[in-house]
C-alpha cells in the first residue's frame, strides 16, 4: 500500500506536538507500508520525504505583511501538495494547514483521504488575533476536507466529541480514535545535568517546569499568574518557543520580568530543545505543568511522565485520557466561556499553585507518581501499536470506501 503523509511540519522543523507525531509515525509505518512524506518548507534530510512545497509569487511576497496572505499561503502549497502526491492508495493529512490537500487529492486524484484531527480550528477563536481574515479561510479548509475524508482519526475520545459537535455533518462510524504515542527510548528519565548547568538551572531545588509554545491555547499566562503563589523552594523553568504574535511575545517578556524577585527564582529559556535536552528537565521536575485552555491529547505530557515527571495539568480534552489523577498526577478542574477563555482565571491559577505545591512538598508522592507515568507510557504510548492501529484504518478504507459518504445528507447545514 502506497502513503501519502501530508503535513507542514517535519523533522527537524517541528514548532508543536502534531510535527512530532508526524514524524515518529513516519519512521513507524515505514515498515508497514510504502510511505512518502509531503511537507512544507525546505529540503528535510529524511528519505521518506518525497516532496517539500513553499508558496509562490505574490502569495508568499504578501505572507508576511498580510494575516490573510498567511492563510492564502497554505492553501498555495496546498495546491502544489496534490500537484506533487503521485500515484498513492491513500492521502493522510494533519492538521487544517495539510487537510485541504488530501481533499484535493481525493477530488481530482481518487485516492483515500484519511485526515488526523490534532485540533480543531472552532475550538480556537484566538487565532483570528494572528490571522485575521485567514482565520475564517483556515475553518473552511478544515471543514471542506473534514466532511468529505474517507475516515477521520480523533487523537482522543474528547477529540472526537468535539468533532462530531463542530461538525455534525461528519458520520460519527467514520471517526476512529487513535491515541498519539511517543518513543519511550528517546523520552526517558535522564539524570545528567550539562543541561541544567547551561541554562542555569539549580539541581538541588525541587523543579516546576513548562515547555510549550508562546500561544494562548497553552495557558502560560495562568501560570505565571500562579507563580508568586507556588512555593519559593521551587524554581520555575520555563521553555518556550516562538510567540503567536509580536503583541503577545511582549507581553509574556514583560509578565516574567515582573517575576524576576520571586525568592525561589524563574529560569526561562527562549528556545525549543532537543528531547535529549527537554529530557533532563523533565527528569529533575517535581511539577510538569500544562495549564492549556485547549488540549485534545497533550503529547508534552506523556513526554514528561515518560522521563518520570509528575504532571499537573488542566483537567480539559484529551488530557485526563493521558494523567491518571492522583496517581500520574494531579488535575485541576477548568470551566471555560463561550471564547475559550476561563470563567474564572483567578481561581484556576490559585488550584494550579495549589496542586503544584502538593507536589513540591512531598519528594516521596513526586517519586511514586513519577514511577507510576513511566509505567503508564510504556503500557498505553507505544508507536508500534499507533502504526498497527493506522495501517488498520488504511485497509478498511481501502477495502469499502464510498466516496463523500462521510457526509451526512440528514444533518443541518
Amino acid at each position: 500500500m502506497r502513503v501519502a503523509l501530508l503535513t507542514r511540519e517535519f523533522p527537524p522543523e517541528v514548532y508543536g506536538g502534531a510535527g512530532v507525531h508526524v514524524g515518529e509515525l513516519a519512521d513507524a509505518l515505514a515498515g508497514r507500508v510504502e510511505v512518502a512524506v509531503h511537507c512544507f518548507g525546505g529540503p528535510r534530510p529524511s528519505p521518506l520525504v518525497a516532496g517539500n512545497y513553499e508558496p509562490w509569487g505574490e502569495i508568499s511576497a504578501r505572507a508576511g505583511t498580510d494575516p490573510l496572505g498567511s492563510a492564502l499561503e497554505v492553501m498555495a502549497v496546498d495546491l502544489a501538495m496534490v500537484a506533487g502526491i503521485g500515484a498513492v492508495d491513500v492521502a493522510h493529512s494533519h492538521t487544517w494547514y495539510a487537510n485541504l490537500a488530501g481533499h484535493l487529492a481525493k477530488v481530482a486524484r481518487g485516492v483515500s483521504h484519511v485526515a488526523t484531527v490534532h485540533s480543531l480550528e472552532p475550538l480556537r477563536p484566538w487565532k483570528a488575533e494572528q490571522l485575521g481574515g485567514g482565520y475564517q479561510l483556515s475553518r473552511w479548509c478544515e471543514q471542506i476536507a473534514l466532511e468529505h475524508a474517507d475516515a477521520v482519526i480523533a487523537v482522543s475520545q474528547a477529540m472526537a466529541d468535539d468533532l462530531l459537535a463542530c461538525y455534525p455533518k461528519v458520520a460519527p462510524e467514520r471517526v476512529e480514535v487513535i491515541h498519539n504515542g511517543v518513543d519511550a527510548r528517546r523520552w526517558q528519565p535522564n539524570r545528567g545535568s550539562d543541561v541544567l548547568e547551561r541554562y542555569g538551572v539549580d539541581a538541588s531545588r525541587p523543579l516546576v517546569t513548562f515547555v510549550g509554545r508562546i500561544t494562548r491555547q497553552k495557558g502560560l499566562a495562568y501560570l505565571l499568574d500562579a507563580a508568586p503563589l507556588i512555593d519559593p523552594a521551587a524554581q520555575l523553568v520555563l521553555c518556550t518557543g516562538a510567540a503567536d504574535t509580536a503583541a503577545l511575545a511582549a507581553e509574556t517578556k514583560r509578565r516574567i520580568a515582573e517575576l524576576d524577585g520571586r525568592p525561589g527564582g524563574v529560569v526561562w529559556i527562549q528556545a525549543m530543545l532537543s528531547p535529549e535536552e527537554v529530557a533532563q528537565l523533565h527528569s529533575r521536575a517535581a511539577a510538569f505543568v500544562c495549564p492549556s485552555i485547549y488540549e485534545p491529547f497533550g503529547l508534552v505530557n506523556v513526554e514528561a511522565m515518560a522521563c518520570g515527571a509528575p504532571v499537573v495539568a488542566s483537567a480539559i480534552g484529551g488530557i485526563p485520557e493521558i494523567v491518571l489523577d492522583g496517581e500520574t498526577g494531579l488535575l485541576v478542574e477548568l470551566s471555560l466561556r463561550e471564547d475559550g477563555q476561563p470563567t474564572d482565571p483567578v481561581g484556576f491559577a490559585a488550584a494550579l499553585a495549589e496542586a503544584i505545591n502538593a507536589l513540591v512538598r512531598d519528594p516521596a508522592r513526586v517519586a511514586a507518581m513519577g514511577r507510576a507515568a513511566r509505567r503508564r507510557v510504556e503500557e498505553h504510548f507505544s508507536w508500534s501499536a499507533v502504526a498497527d492501529k493506522t495501517v488498520a484504518l488504511y485497509e478498511r478504507v481501502n477495502a469499502g470506501r464510498t466516496r463523500g459518504s462521510l457526509v451526512r445528507p440528514d444533518a443541518e447545514p
